[in-house]
């Protein structure tokens, strides 16, 4: 498939791009140069090949998620500036 200079202008007009004429000529280039490249990927023989979404067999580092013992209330609220039943009292910031 090849990439004219007729099928940019189309696109700059539906994408709403103001291009001038050397812009023209150096998008319509390089979209068919990008186009033979993936023509060439196209002729790679692939047989036997397992498709993979990443290069690297990454696998998660992540710990498992497990509930734990948390820090007591008390504690927690032992060096709060406010406190009101059992919470954080903190300034209002929203209208309603």
């Amino acid at each position: 498939m090849k990439i004219t200079r007729k099928d940019v202008e189309t696109v700059a007009f539906l994408s709403r791009l103001a291009m001038d004429e050397a812009e023209m000529d150096k998008f319509t280039g390089q979209l068919n140069a990008i186009l033979e490249y993936v023509d060439m990927l196209n002729k790679v023989d692939t047989e036997g090949v397992e498709p993979t979404d990443h290069i690297l067999n990454l696998k998660n580092v992540m710990r498992a998620d497990e509930a734990k013992p948390s820090l007591a209330r008390e504690l927690a609220l032992k060096n709060a500036p406010e406190q009101e039943d059992g919470y954080f009292k903190v300034p209002k910031i929203l209208e309603g």
